[in-house]
């Protein structure tokens, strides 16, 4: 599939020698869901701000449909729609003529009736002669995600875009943004709530320290480095782990009645046939067995604290 983002070699260093961008590189085909994952200060929102011509690069090169977002930067500007972290609306504005406005400046014909599906997409139709200064805080971000779709960009970018904002309507705009993927709108996501991201990314991107740490398919990825946890739950209790399980390396819960075995799930094999045989020949009766994988969020914090060491 053909990228619509190319990222080759981005950095920005500020006056005062900090680095936010250490030679980013990243492809971002048309059509798919990124998810940009990283702490704060990591570097997400500088490479998003670079991407969307907010603030200007240092070095390198990054284009967005083919068009330099440096040297083509109306053409490349053009083609993205931005949902920022900061939610910044003129207070004594209706909704409808906000997003107009946005529409107009990108220099986009009058289209009531494209404006009118967004907003009722949004939920917002019914608040469209409202002030913005009369919404909620989760409606003032949907109002954010309409300016931003208004002009009907190829490319979106969303930096947080459910902070702040409850289940039922963060529930709304994921629907929302699968619908635009479907329409084969690209986005390019970072989120806190890394649940979000493995429910609905393609790929995941992990950066740290202003450094892309890796780039994936986020199935592949989580069997690549995910790891699979069998809980075992023992007939009677014991005080110890026997001496003939030590290779397996096991935990055993504080009240004597579990333990527990870690195994990676791309590994060439368990080892759970020859661990079930050795508990059998160490005498323990095994009452129930449960197993459960490891989330994304937790291969993203092994992924950071591994880079931080």
């Amino acid at each position: 599939m053909a990228s619509i983002v190319a990222v080759k070699d981005l950095q920005k260093v500020y006056g005062d020698g900090f680095e936010a961008l250490k030679g980013v590189s990243l492809s971002i085909r048309k059509g798919e869901i990124l998810a940009l994952l990283g702490p704060n200060g990591a570097g997400k929102t500088t490479l998003i701000s670079a991407l969307c011509g907010i603030t200007t690069p240092s070095g390198g090169q990054a284009t967005i449909g083919g068009h330099d977002i440096l040297s083509e930067y109306r053409a490349a500007r053009a083609m993205v729609g931005l949902v920022p972290q900061e939610v910044s609306l003129e207070p004594f504005e209706k909704v409808i003529n906000t997003v107009r406005f946005s529409r107009g400046l990108f220099g986009r014909p009058r289209d009531d009736a494209f404006l009118e599906q967004t907003l009722r997409e949004l939920s917002l139709w019914d608040k469209r002669n409202n002030l913005t200064k009369e919404l909620s805080g989760g409606m003032k971000r949907r109002v954010l995600i309409a300016k931003a779709l208004c002009h009907e960009p190829q490319v979106l970018f969303l930096d947080e875009p459910t902070a702040g904002v409850d289940v039922e309507l963060r529930r709304d705009m994921w629907r929302t943004i699968e619908g635009l993927r479907q329409k084969g709108v690209t986005i390019i996501l970072t989120t806190h709530y890394i649940e979000e991201a493995e429910a609905i990314a393609d790929r995941i991107a992990v950066i740290n320290r202003g450094e892309i740490l890796l780039i994936e398919e986020k199935g592949a990825l989580m069997t690549r480095m995910g790891r699979k946890s069998l809980r075992i739950e023992l007939d009677d209790p014991i005080d110890a782990v026997p001496a003939a399980l030590a290779a397996y390396d096991l935990e055993l819960s504080p009240d004597g009645h579990f333990l527990s075995y870690h195994y990676k799930t791309g590994g060439e094999g368990t080892g759970i046939t020859r661990l079930l045989q050795a508990l059998a020949q160490a005498g323990l009766s095994l009452r129930d067995i449960h197993t459960s994988q490891s989330s994304l969020e937790e291969i993203f914090v092994g992924l950071v604290r591994e880079d931080a060491a």
